[in-house]
């Protein structure tokens, strides 16, 4: 199956809640090798003015990849996982992320470029809290393979 050209402009709705929670900050901080202590100790973090841990600046691409689900399984992309690399990835923070943060992604396709028998997808994820306040955007390229690639 070929990948869907009238996918670029489409939009998917804000995914379900997602909870972030104190010890969900403290494993990815361990994960990426985070070590500031704001990660770890609501202290620390409140003497730097936040009102909970703070999470990494990447802990939002677990926001953001539950966004990207909703496209991956989209039945009309055309788009086979298995033939997914991942290319780029960028965050751009409105405010930090904090324990106790209930986010929420929407997904906007904003490219998608033939490229021999594949394609580069280009996604947005815009993340906001449960009040609609802006609190980071993530841009995602993923190349999918085409067949015999």
């Amino acid at each position: 199956m070929t990948i869907n050209p009238d996918l670029q402009g489409r939009s998917y709705p804000a995914s379900e809640v997602y909870d972030v929670g104190r010890e969900k900050i403290r494993e990815f901080a361990r994960a990426v090798k985070a070590t500031h202590p704001a990660h770890f100790d609501v202290e620390a973090a409140k003497a730097l003015g936040h009102s909970d841990l703070v999470a990494p600046p990447t802990f939002a691409i677990i926001v953001a990849q539950r966004a990207d689900a909703q496209l991956i399984e989209d039945p009309d992309s055309g788009i086979d996982f298995s033939r997914v690399v991942h290319a780029d990835q960028r965050f751009t923070h409105h405010r930090p992320i904090v324990a106790g943060d209930q986010l929420r992604a929407e997904l906007h396709v904003d490219g998608v470029r033939a490229m021999g028998g594949g394609a580069m997808i280009t996604t947005r994820s815009e993340i906001t809290a449960a009040d609609g306040e802006r609190v980071a955007t993530t841009t995602s390229s993923i190349l999918v393979r085409g067949e015999g690639q």
